[in-house]
């Protein structure tokens, strides 16, 4: 048996139980009996119990990133925007253990995955914006919309007897992308100078041009970024 086909079995093995443990944990010798190896064996593959772990969650985020990837956008950002807070929280609470390990605030930890799940966003976000219905940057609203959703699975993972009621996910949706992009136009007070700015800006990021250099087009994208700040 290669490496990677243990590699593969330690961690179905440690996910089955995670999942089962009361204590979101897993012992490493109870993972190798399960596959039949020794735990040297394991720590050569992944160095330590933390080193498991952080393979879980690696894996998790990249099952994240596959699903994700495979969304179809249409031609209405903001229901793909609505739609992805709910197939993010469909994922969390269909792996709820694993989902823990990936959001919960580990210090130093980072995650390439982590990055491109937020990247993912943006564009939307990009997209709600270049149709003018974003009332903040992309990356702002991101960060409100990412924080919201997290927040509101890892309440109902963690604390089920308190956060049992299975429509708290779509009110707080609602609520988080309604403040955001809930508006069909400007409202009265909003510049509309700042407003025009930033669609423009959204545009460039999802079309480009190639009617500018790329130092004009440098320029232009920092007259704008300036218009379309309060």
């Amino acid at each position: 048996m290669t490496d990677a086909d243990l590699r593969a079995r330690l961690l179905a093995a440690a996910a089955d139980q995670l999942a089962s443990s009361p204590t979101n944990d897993v012992a490493t010798r109870a993972v190798c009996e399960t596959v039949g190896v020794s735990q040297p064996v394991l720590y050569r593959l992944f160095g330590d119990k933390q080193g498991l772990l952080d393979a879980l969650v690696d894996d998790g985020f990249a099952r994240y990133v596959e699903r994700k990837s495979a969304l179809r956008a249409t031609g209405d950002p903001v229901a793909d925007l609505c739609a992805g807070w709910d197939d993010h929280t469909d994922f969390a609470l269909t792996n709820p253990a694993v989902y823990r390990l990936m959001f919960a605030p580990r210090p130093g930890r980072t995650s390439a995955a982590r990055r491109q799940i937020f990247d993912i966003l943006v564009r939307t976000l990009t997209r709600c914006a270049a149709i003018g219905r974003l009332t903040v940057d992309p990356v702002v609203a991101a960060r409100t919309i990412l924080s919201a959703n997290v927040g509101v699975c890892l309440n109902m993972i963690n604390q089920p007897g308190l956060y049992d009621d299975p429509e708290l996910p779509r009110r707080m949706r609602d609520i988080v992308v309604g403040a955001l992009v809930g508006v069909e136009s400007a409202p009265a007070d909003v510049d509309p100078l700042a407003g025009g700015a930033a669609r423009l800006l959204a545009q460039l990021s999802i079309a480009g041009t190639d009617e500018l250099v790329p130092e004009e087009l440098a320029l232009l994208r920092r007259w704008l970024t300036r218009l379309a700040t309060p």
